[in-house]
């Protein structure tokens, strides 16, 4: 069976564990930011826990649209959507794990931790069957001047 663009997300997200989001400053100038996903079940939103005084906090504030990027060996992931900062204390505490406390050793009641929370607008996505299966493609695109193969598309999710 054949899976959905949205399954396709889904499935590749739970091989990534960093991103990078990008945010607006105050003068329009484009950051980005390095993350950690929290959770692993893709329903449309990302979370993620940030320090309450990050910069990225303040951008969000001025402008909360945000792109978040996904990159491995053989698959690439972007997603875009708003941004908000949420302020709920027993979700912080279900998401922290051993790794959080390399940025917030104080814990997730003592720390300046917060959530940022991505609602998901559209993702699009290239993946293709692994680093070889790649190399052969893109070889064989070289030689016979057709397209290399992989898997790609655009998922709109709001």
């Amino acid at each position: 069976m054949a899976k959905t663009e949205l399954e396709q997300v889904q499935a590749m997200l739970e091989g990534f564990r960093f991103a990078m989001l990008t945010t607006r400053d105050e003068q329009g100038m484009l950051q980005a930011h390095p993350l950690t996903v929290q959770e692993r079940e893709f329903d449309g939103d990302l979370w993620f826990i940030v320090g309450g005084d990050a910069p990225l906090v303040q951008h969000v504030g001025v402008d909360p649209a945000v792109g978040v990027s996904f990159s491995g060996d053989s698959s690439w992931l972007s997603i875009s959507g708003t941004a908000a900062v949420v302020d709920d204390p027993a979700l912080l505490e279900s998401l922290w794990n051993p790794v959080v406390d390399a940025w917030f050793p104080e814990g997730p009641r003592e720390s300046k931790a917060t959530l940022l929370k991505v609602d998901s607008a559209s993702a699009q996505y290239w993946d293709s069957p692994g680093r070889l299966a790649t190399l052969v493609s893109l070889v064989t695109s070289r030689v016979t001047g057709e397209p290399k193969g992989g898997e790609s598309g655009t998922v709109q999710l709001d």
